[in-house]
C-alpha cells in the first residue's frame, strides 16, 4: 500500500477525517520547515501539503504569494524543499507528504528527473495548480513510472465531462477548491453550496476528497468534513507563522490543534 492508501484507510476504519495542512517550505525560515512539520503530525497533522516557492503564484491569494517571495529571497529552491522533506524522513516514514505548486519549476527540471528526485527524498504526490486535466496524461505517465502521484484539483465551475475526467484519473485523494478564486479568501466560503458539490464527488471518485480554500479555524474545518474526507488549511496557518521566528513548531501546534479536536469531535 502507498501511504496515501495506509493513511485513509487507517482513517476510514477510525471514522476519522483527515487533517492537511499547508505550509510554505522555507517560510518563516529555513531552519523552520522541518521541525514545523513535525509538529504539525504530533498536532495530529495526516498530510502535509509542501509548497515550492514559486514567483508567480497565480492561485494563492496576498498571504501566501507574500510567504514565497520571502522564501524564495531565502534561498528556498526545488533543491531545498527535496532536502527539507528527505530529513523529514529520517524521523517519520508514514506522514504522506505532497508537494504543491506550479509546472514551471517541474519542467524546467524535467518531469522525470523531478519524479525521481521527488520519490527518492520521500514525496508521495505532487499537485500542480496550472496543469490542466486535458494536458495532464503525459506528466502523469511519467510521475507514476517513478511512483509518484499527481494529485487533482476539483471546483465549483468544474464542467461534468471534466469532473467525471477527473474522478476517473484521480490519484492519492481528489482536491476540491470550495470556491472560485485564489487561497486565503475566506469570507466566500459557502459551507452548504460546497457540500452539495462534495457529496457528488464522493459518489464518482474513486479516491478520498478532501475540501480546502477558505478553511481559517476549528469551525469551518468541522462545517467543511462534513460531506468531505478531510480538510485543507493553508493560508490562515501560513499567516500565523509568518512572523513566528523561532516560535514557528509550538505556533504551529497550537494552531492546528483546535482543527484536529473539532474534527474528532
Amino acid at each position: 500500500m502507498t501511504r496515501f492508501e495506509q493513511k485513509f484507510a487507517t482513517l476510514k476504519a477510525a471514522g476519522r477525517k483527515a487533517l492537511v495542512p499547508f505550509i510554505t517550505a522555507g517560510d518563516p525560515s529555513l531552519e523552520s520547515t522541518v521541525p514545523v512539520m513535525h509538529a504539525l503530525v504530533d498536532a495530529g497533522a495526516d498530510v502535509i501539503e509542501l509548497g515550492v516557492p514559486f514567483s508567480d503564484p497565480m492561485a494563492d491569494g496576498p498571504v501566501i504569494q507574500r510567504s514565497s517571495e520571502r522564501a524564495l529571497a531565502r534561498g528556498a529552491g526545488l533543491r531545498y524543499v527535496l532536502e527539507a522533506v528527505e530529513v523529514f524522513r529520517q524521523q517519520d516514514d508514514t506522514t504522506p507528504i505532497v508537494l504543491m505548486g506550479y509546472l514551471n519549476p517541474v519542467e524546467i527540471h524535467g518531469a522525470g528527473r523531478f519524479a525521481r528526485e521527488a520519490v527518492a527524498a520521500g514525496v508521495d504526490g505532487v499537485l500542480l495548480v496550472d496543469l490542466p486535466p486535458e494536458e495532464a496524461e503525459e506528466t502523469r505517465a511519467v510521475f507514476n513510472r517513478e511512483g509518484l502521484v499527481l494529485i487533482a484539483l476539483a471546483s465549483p465551475t468544474t464542467s461534468p465531462e471534466r469532473l467525471r475526467m477527473l474522478c476517473d484519473t484521480a490519484q492519492g485523494y481528489l482536491y476540491y477548491v470550495s470556491f472560485a478564486g485564489v487561497t486565503g479568501a475566506s469570507d466566500r466560503l459557502d459551507t452548504a453550496a460546497a457540500g452539495e458539490r462534495l457529496k457528488q464527488l464522493q459518489a464518482g471518485s474513486r479516491v478520498p476528497v478532501v475540501a480546502g480554500f477558505g478553511i481559517r479555524d476549528a469551525d469551518s474545518a468541522r462545517a467543511m468534513a462534513t460531506d468531505a474526507d478531510g480538510v485543507v488549511v493553508g493560508s490562515a496557518l501560513v499567516a500565523a507563522l509568518a512572523e513566528a521566528g523561532t516560535d514557528a513548531p509550538s505556533r504551529a501546534s497550537a494552531f492546528l490543534a483546535p482543527l484536529r479536536a473539532a474534527l474528532d469531535a
